[in-house]
């Protein structure tokens, strides 16, 4: 490109129209077209990536983990949060920090052809936004082509077969769900509005491997100004890692049920009416299921009349359903279409050993 200008501007002659110049190339993240109220086609319109394929994040996008994400069929997530130029997001010490206008929560799922080698052979399958506009936040699902080079608008949703080797080195297959947009506001749903789940303060207490060195995710950003209020880490409420055996055993398994069921079973949520509330922030016995019983009999019950009856995982309806992958029966509803042993396995390991209170 530089030789074609420099040969341009050698065969110019004095007194001739100066030569058009080049347009620069866009760069940095796309703020008009998130906050725009038509969604673009394409993922790569937002230039929320440097590289087609979203690998490297541009600037003002940055990764980020959770210490227990929800379970989506054995999919690899890669989370990032963009935030315009100058904004911060503020401390909230129990619900998803505060996000200011512009804000855009980026997940993309992914599966390595065999999850004993993370980030080897990975096929993306879509990337999901969640961008806050100045009247709300709204969803959007971008799905990937098989050449990877593209993810493209995906209104209605898309079912895709995904096959590969799961952690004890068994092939493995699943009807992959891609959400419509009504799907993803039932569990994004908080008191009627769309909003985040996922970017709690104390979900975001641990560690992350930054370019630069591994460092606590509020410390982090407190230090580069993405976040405001924050106290220090040990001073904030932390979310268990589910899968650390380091880690009390009730902590884990409360955790889990917060990740995978506490965004819809909560007093705002989509499940608020079931007064089965799995959230991390829930004290009380009878709303986390101990000697409960469902509001609505059915067979998503099966023959079993308790929530959760501590010692007894067999007769908690909880692990029941965990342990389902039949509609109708199977929790959650929406995400899995295939038993998570691992995590079924804490949870009844959670309910066996806990006291009757």
């Amino acid at each position: 490109m530089r030789r074609a200008l420099a040969a341009l501007a050698a065969v110019a002659t004095i007194g001739a129209a100066p030569a058009p110049l080049v347009p620069a190339v866009p760069t940095g993240v796309a703020l008009n077209a998130l906050m725009a109220s038509t969604p673009a086609p394409t993922l790569a319109a937002y230039r929320l990536f440097a590289d087609a394929g979203a690998q490297r994040p541009n600037a003002g996008v940055t990764p980020y983990a959770l210490n227990t994400p929800l379970f989506s069929d054995y999919a690899e997530k890669a989370r990032f949060l963009y935030l315009p130029p100058g904004a911060h997001a503020a401390y909230r010490p129990k619900d998803a920090l505060d996000l200011p206008v512009g804000a855009t929560l980026i997940k993309t799922f992914a599966y390595p052809a065999d999850l004993r080698h993370p980030g080897e052979q990975t096929r993306k399958i879509e990337t999901r936004l969640l961008i806050h506009r100045r009247f709300g936040w709204t969803a959007l699902t971008y799905v990937w082509n098989d050449e990877q080079t593209e993810a493209v608008l995906k209104r209605a949703g898309k079912r895709l077969d995904v096959s590969f080797i799961d952690a004890h080195g068994q092939a493995r297959q699943v009807d992959y769900h891609v959400p419509n947009q009504n799907q993803c506001k039932e569990c994004h749903s908080l008191s009627g509005r769309i909003a985040p789940i996922g970017v709690k303060a104390r979900n975001l207490n641990g560690d992350f491997a930054y370019p630069e060195g591994r460092e606590n995710q509020l410390a982090h950003w407190t230090r580069v100004g993405l976040l405001t209020g924050a106290p220090a880490p040990d001073k904030a409420p932390r979310t268990a890692v589910w899968d650390n055996p380091g880690e009390p055993l009730e902590a884990r398994g409360r955790a889990y049920l917060d990740g995978n069921c506490g965004h819809c079973h909560n007093p705002r949520g989509m499940a608020s009416n079931t007064g089965l509330y799995l959230d991390l922030e829930e004290v009380r016995p009878a709303k986390l299921g101990i000697g409960k019983r469902p509001v609505a009999a059915g067979k998503g019950a099966g023959e079993l009349e308790t929530d959760l009856v501590p010692g007894h995982p067999d007769t908690s309806i909880i692990a029941f359903r965990m342990a389902s992958t039949e509609p109708g029966v199977l929790m959650p509803e929406l995400g899995r279409s295939v038993v998570h042993e691992e995590g079924l396995a804490l949870v009844r390991d959670y309910i066996a050993k806990l006291q009757q209170r």
